[in-house]
């Protein structure tokens, strides 16, 4: 043995497979501000670009669909009055986003019905998309605009003011500020909203709660000068932050939220480059993608037990300043996608590059494809502003894959909301055990069960069960010597018998014994052999006695019919007796042979 251990995992092999240039999204004009912002947004529909446009800020959204080069004109959505730095799509609508500009401005926005880049009209009667809707409050440029992932027209925006504000979209005001008294970096909401996570130029971590307008923990964070970028990991009640040491090393750190004094497991270095690492989540895997801005890397680390373990890294000579990963629904589960990022190439275009485990199924992988967040929020604006904490409904990625569209999944959402609707959980399953004690017909239900026990106990005593299961077999064989072809079959040649039964079992009291487990399935059809058998002797009565006789014959049938069943299933479980033995005594060898060795 080479005494290296390789740890389990089902993505240790997860490869990056980038797109062809054909298939990217060329002749894109991406925007060259230098504000630390991703650049780019994706949902399964569109990709929103921050664009480099003269007469104010703009931004492109392009159709997924349509990929290959852009033409020269194509609709863009204006409506500031400076460069635009950021955007985010509404989680709940494939249509609706938010963007944050230099002007200090938030413009909302509705993607067009039927929007296209190549309309079919002369490039001069090109129309841009205007803004649905304004939100002024922030008197400096906003870099951060992210919505929250659990309530519904929830938007925080972070500002050069050094705050943070909580809009309520739809009534077009800001309910909540947060002040920080330094320039945000990073910002980033808990899984069901409740709590918001944010780096500054302070170099402190803050965990918000967010309608107390109040950090609930402040902590020292990454130490060194350059940015420093946070995302919160899922459901669960860790972070992660990226940043950069004094010495200007690139670190990540995993955090518990309950006592954020320091990282789990202190400050990992992860090398010497000098461009921010970009952080993103996957909770359906458990896994972190960093991105490298500047450089064309992006490793992943799964989590387990509160540690970060790398699985790879997808390398590439293209650079990237800006990418953005696509919500789980929006992967192709097809062909074993778990992500999908979308990264900007020398600003001129966007290239796709997807996250693939490697396997050959062609069925829906449902180990790799746990329900995921769909369209529909856990709560409304109010209820989230009143104090209401609630994680989203989930979705059957099953349902994604056979092409049955979004299909919620129950149950889900109610483990990590126990707090809130415990009651009504728990009484569901209480009804179905009762059913299962009312049927009278399975009380013969105790006779199988020494059936599975000797199996699970042979260990401590092989050599005493196998002695006594010989014997009986020698006592049953020397009182029917003329069944002894019987033993050839095994027990679980009686399977088939109930199967002929079901056509019988036409009556309405039949139906909970087929929901119980398959021992019941046995002793039905010794149960239902006599009464088949007395209407023959009930069709002719002759006298008293020749219905005694009858009586007798079919006791004696049915005695006879159970010692052969007795005897196929003792003469199994001593084949497997033997077997375990055999067993044992390899494995015996098998330490004698490493104990000489060792020794």
């Amino acid at each position: 043995m080479s005494g290296r251990f390789v740890r389990s995992s089902k993505y240790r092999h997860v490869f990056g497979r980038p797109t062809k240039k054909e298939q990217c999204y060329d002749n894109l004009r991406v925007s060259a501000n230098a504000f630390d912002t991703n650049l780019v947004k994706v949902n399964p529909r569109y990709l929103s670009v921050n664009w480099e446009a003269g007469g104010g800020g703009a931004f492109a959204v392009i159709p997924l669909h349509e990929r290959g080069k852009l033409p020269e004109r194509i609709p863009l959505f204006r409506g500031h009055t400076a460069v635009v730095l950021d955007t985010d799509w509404n989680p709940f609508n494939d249509e609706l986003l938010a963007s944050g500009s230099d002007d200090g401005k938030i413009c909302l926005w509705r993607v067009p019905e039927n929007f296209t880049i190549r309309p079919d009209i002369e490039p001069d009667q090109i129309q841009d998309v205007t803004p649905v809707g304004k939100l002024s409050g922030h008197p400096k440029k906003v870099g951060y605009t992210t919505f929250n992932p659990a309530a519904e027209n929830i938007l925080a925006t972070a500002s050069g003011d050094f705050t943070v504000k909580i809009w309520d979209i739809e009534a077009g005001a800001a309910k909540l500020t947060l002040k920080l008294g330094d320039m945000v970096q990073s910002q980033s909401w808990s899984a069901n909203g409740s709590l918001l996570t944010t780096t500054s130029r302070d170099k402190k971590l803050r965990i918000w709660d967010t309608r107390q307008e109040r950090p609930a923990y402040e902590t020292q964070g990454h130490s060194g000068a350059k940015n420093s970028r946070v995302v919160w990991l899922g459901e669960r009640d860790r972070i992660a932050t990226t940043g950069f040491s004094k010495m200007s090393d690139r670190q990540l750190a995993l955090w518990d939220i309950r006592a954020p004094r320091e990282p789990i497991t202190g400050f990992k270095t992860l090398d010497s480059i000098s461009g921010v690492c970009m952080p993103f989540w996957d909770e359906g895997t458990q896994m972190l993608y960093l991105a490298g801005r500047g450089d064309g890397n992006i490793r992943y680390f799964e989590l387990e037990n509160d540690k970060f373990e790398f699985l790879s890294e997808y390398k590439s000579g293209d650079p990237q300043r800006g990418i953005a990963f696509m919500p789980k629904r929006g992967v192709n589960a097809h062909e074993n996608e778990v992500a999908r990022a979308y990264k900007t190439v020398n600003d001129n275009y966007i290239e796709p590059i997807s996250f693939i485990v490697p396997r050959r199924s062609e069925n829906f992988q449902d180990d790799i494809y746990p329900p995921t967040v769909g369209l529909t929020p856990a709560m409304g604006a109010a209820d989230w502003l009143a104090g209401k904490e609630a994680l989203p409904p989930k979705i059957s990625m099953a349902s994604l894959y056979e092409g049955e569209g979004l299909k919620e999944v129950t149950g889900v959402e109610d483990k990590p909301t126990t707090t809130v609707g415990s009651s009504d959980a728990k009484p569901e399953p209480e009804p179905e055990p009762q059913p299962k004690p009312t049927p009278p017909s399975p009380v013969k239900a105790p006779e199988p069960a020494p059936e599975p026990t000797p199996i699970v106990k042979p260990a401590p005593s092989m050599k005493e069960q196998g002695a006594s299961m010989a014997a009986m077999v020698n006592k049953f064989a020397d009182s029917e010597e003329d069944r002894e072809p019987v033993n050839e079959d095994s027990s679980f040649d009686e399977v088939p018998k109930p199967v002929e039964r079901p056509s019988r079992s036409a009556t309405e009291v039949e139906s909970p014994s087929v929901k119980s487990s398959p021992w019941h399935l046995k002793e039905e059809p010794k149960s239902r052999q006599s009464p088949v058998q007395t209407p023959t002797a009930a069709s002719t009565p002759v006298s008293g006695e020749s219905t005694l006789t009858a009586t007798a014959t079919v006791a004696a049938d049915t005695v006879t019919r159970e010692i052969s069943e007795i005897k196929s299933l003792i003469a199994a479980q001593t084949k497997t007796i033997a077997s375990q033995a055999d067993q044992v005594q390899t494995l015996t060898a098998e330490i004698e042979s490493l104990k000489a060795k060792l020794g």
